[in-house]
């Protein structure tokens, strides 16, 4: 566990509150139900065909991602790994999740200067107004989560 995954367990454990896990599928689903329909017939072998290894089986054995250490790259191997039909090339889209900066917490925000999330963006979607003040473009950006693990003070959000 990470430090600050500690300390957001630990106040949200002094706060009373329980976090809700938003899973986000894997962009080549044609159909949300199938992961609770066919998943659980099949041993996860999505994730051992993820090169970026940012799929983890949740506890109902449904492949979701993890962006805490890298992002999607697109690059279609978890769809060789899919045996039931869940996750096919035909259904490839975009990752369904929108992601943003929360600019209380953001340190350039604070006026810090980070420039930590617009490098590892592959899309070039996020813009500084001037040095400081980033903001993410929402129509270059594919949601692949590269940015988050690379944030320091895990301002970048999904929704």
């Amino acid at each position: 566990m990470e430090r600050r995954e500690l300390f957001s367990f630990l106040s949200s454990s002094v706060k009373g509150e329980t976090k809700k896990q938003t899973l986000i599928r894997p962009p080549y689903f044609g159909d949300k139900d199938a992961f609770d329909k066919e998943c659980h017939k099949c041993d996860g072998k999505c994730v051992s065909f993820c090169q970026e290894q940012i799929i983890v089986i949740a506890e109902d054995k449904t492949p979701y991602l993890d962006f805490s250490k890298s992002g999607c790259t697109y690059c279609d191997e978890c769809v060789k790994g899919c045996e039931f039909g869940v996750l096919t090339l035909e259904n490839k889209h975009q990752i369904d999740a929108t992601i943003y900066i929360d600019e209380k917490s953001c340190l350039s925000w604070q006026g810090v200067m980070c420039f930590s999330c617009k490098d590892p963006c592959l899309e070039d979607a996020i813009e500084f107004r001037a040095m400081f003040m980033p903001k993410i473009d929402e129509d270059k950006c594919t949601s692949c989560g590269f940015c988050i693990s690379r944030c320091p003070s895990a301002s970048i959000l999904i929704k």
